[in-house]
Parts: structure tokens; sequence; C-alpha cells
């Protein structure tokens, strides 16, 4: 694929910002518009991206786990509004009865927590870590108010998904199965074979690494320090070889937007239907309070009720996304964004290892990126 002279710009500027590897990829309906990269995977050895270049996204993770979540929901398996005990009795314990789906999707069930010891070697466990987040006590009654899952999220929700599956399998096996191989989204990974490690992009912080100050309070139950998304600590194959749902994909961009694209065409790729439209679009409503300032989060994350992040006006809207009120989306730490927007069928995601934490109007990397794609897509 020929890559247009915008997307090419784009990305050059996104590197004289600060940028080291990036990939983007994007469908328009069901066509590849977009396959684009530049930059070096590995600053150690100078190895170069290329189109089959693996990047941790970190919570883009989570809109894979919201689409998995709606699909057990079309098939009749999983309902948003019913308690997660429903579907994983031992839950209910310590006032967690009435904890339902749709508010560990919105990230309002009071039940960020994860153990407090955990480390990489400990994400090999999970039954250790489910039977674990069985036994909390929620920090507030279900609904009262914000406190993003920053790693319970995926957890809680994946054990959902592998309690309804018929063939009871594990969230990493379902994902792969039901919905990345169907959709030829082959590098897609929540739990990555050791054979594709060496396709995997090194992180780093740039020459101007965050100030890494040390968490605490509600924070610090979200994120114990050993798993805390880190370009140094996550560079870890541990990271990769557990399952971390909420937060451990990895992926090319091009198989990412495929994934993507599944959104954006309302459900139906390829002539198949995997989700209704009407339930998607349902889905780019606000949840319950959206303007509301998140402890965990440190600030306001502008959610639907499905768990996705939304496009609109900026603020609250990510810039990046555009201003379409139909998009599903979810970012990830660090800068990585994907995003599918329901009324013009384009499906978008960048991925990259400079991991960044904010940037002043004008330094934001990916939002010319962003608009390049939407010029190629005829949408400026």
């Amino acid at each position: 694929m020929k890559t247009d002279d915008r997307i090419t710009a784009a990305l050059a500027r996104a590197v004289e910002l600060g940028e080291v590897g990036v990939q983007v990829a994007a469908y328009l309906g069901d066509e590849l518009i977009v396959d684009a990269w530049i930059g070096t995977a590995d600053q150690r050895d100078g190895r170069a991206v290329d189109g089959d270049t693996l990047f941790p996204v970190f919570s883009v993770s989570k809109a894979l786990v919201a689409t998995a979540i709606q699909l057990q929901c079309e098939r009749g398996l999983v309902d948003m509004d019913e308690p997660i005990a429903t579907y994983w009795p031992e839950y209910a314990q310590r006032g967690k009865h009435g904890i339902t789906v749709g508010q560990v999707l919105t990230h309002r069930a009071g039940v960020p927590h994860m153990p407090p010891d955990l480390d990489p070697a400990g994400l090999a466990d999970w039954d250790a870590i489910t039977t674990w987040l069985a036994g909390v006590e929620p920090l507030h009654a279900p609904g009262e108010r914000s406190l993003y899952h920053s790693v319970s999220f995926g957890h809680i929700l994946g054990e959902v998904i592998r309690r309804t599956d018929p063939q009871h399998r594990p969230y990493a096996q379902f994902l792969r199965e039901e919905l990345c191989l169907p959709l030829g989204a082959d590098d897609v990974w929540d739990v990555l074979p050791a054979e594709h490690e060496g396709r995997v992009a090194h992180l780093t912080w740039g020459p101007n690494p965050p100030q890494r100050a040390a968490m605490t309070g509600v924070p610090l139950l979200s994120m114990p320090p050993q798993i805390r998304p880190d370009a140094d600590r996550w560079n870890d194959p541990r990271f990769r070889a557990a399952s971390i749902p909420a937060a451990g994909a990895v992926m090319t961009a091009r198989s990412g937007a495929r994934v993507f694209s599944l959104l954006a065409n309302r459900g139906e790729v390829g002539g198949r239907r995997y989700i209704g439209a009407d339930r998607l679009l349902a889905l780019t409503t606000p949840r319950p309070d959206p303007h509301e300032f998140d402890e965990v989060y440190q600030g306001t994350i502008w959610l639907g009720t499905g768990g996705y992040w939304l496009g609109g006006e900026s603020p609250p809207a990510d810039p990046v996304l555009g201003r379409s009120t139909r998009i599903l989306a979810h970012a990830g730490i660090g800068g990585s964004m994907g995003w599918a927007d329901l009324a013009t069928g384009l499906a978008v995601v960048i991925t990259h290892n400079r991991m960044f934490l904010g940037a002043p109007p004008g330094a934001e990397p990916f939002v010319p990126l962003a608009d390049a794609v939407r010029a190629v897509a005829g949408l400026d």
C-alpha cells in the first residue's frame, strides 16, 4: 500500500515532537486505507519499525475486554445490569453482591483493588488473583462514584467472560478465537507466545522522563508498585506472557484497527454480524455523572455506558479522537490510542514506544496524525 503524503508528513512531525517508533492504521468500512509506520523499534540495536512490529498498548486493551463483553451480551450470556455474582457467585462476598457488570465497565463499582504485593511473576496466576478479588471489600457503594479500575477491570470482566463461555475458555483464548482470528486480526494478543517476543518494540520515556512520584491512597490500591506502568518495568517479557486484560495487550496497528473496525461498522464485518448495531450505538451514551473527577485517574474520563471512551468536543473528549459523538475508543497510558467512529465507519489505531504523559497544545504528536487519517478518509 502506497502511503499518502499527508500521513508521511504527520508521522515525520510526530518524530520531530519526540516519538521514537510509530505505527498508524485505519479502516474505512471494510477497506484498509492507511497502513504506515516510522522510526525505531529498539534504540539499543537500531531495529527499525515495520508493519509487523508489536507494540504494548496498555489500556487500549480495555476496549478489547469491553467488546468481548458485548459479544457475550449479544449472545444472551451476559447482561450489563446483572450483578457480577450472577455469573461468579464467589464474588458476592463482603458486600459485593449488588455490583453489576455495567458498574465495573464504567469504573463505578468501587473495586479498583489489586493484591498489594502483586509482581510480574504473580501476574501469571489468574486463579490466585481472581480469588483475591472475590474476597475484597468495595471502597464505596455500587454506582456512588468513579474510581478507575486500572487493572482489576480486566480480571473481573475476564472472569465473567470465562464463566459465561460455554467452553469456559480463559479470557486470552476467548479473545483470540471469538474476535481476533475471525476478524483477521492475527496480531492482537492478550498473552504473547514466546516465539513472537523478538517482534516487540522496546518502550522508552524518551529524553525527558516524567517525575515518578510515589503513589499513595486509592491510586496505590489500583496499581501496586511492582506492576505500575513504566517503560523500563514493562519491557519485562513476563508482562506479555501473563493475561492482563485491562492493560497487557500487544498489537500491530493494522490488526488493532481491524478489531476497532468491528465497532465502526456497527457490529458487522465481512458479511458476518457479531454485535447488534443498536447495542453498540447505545454505548455512545455518556455514563452517569460523566464529568466527575476520578481520584485514581486524577482527572475526568469521558466514558460511555459500555466502558469505552467517547468522542466529541474537547474537553472533555480527547482531542485525538475528533468531534464525532458516535465514537467508541480507548487510550493507553503513554499515548497509544484506538477508536471507531460509528457515524462514518472509520477505525484507527496508533501504536508507539515512546511513552508520554500529556503534552501542551501544539506539541501533542498524534493530533496531526489523526487529522491526516481523517483527511485521507475524506472526513476532514
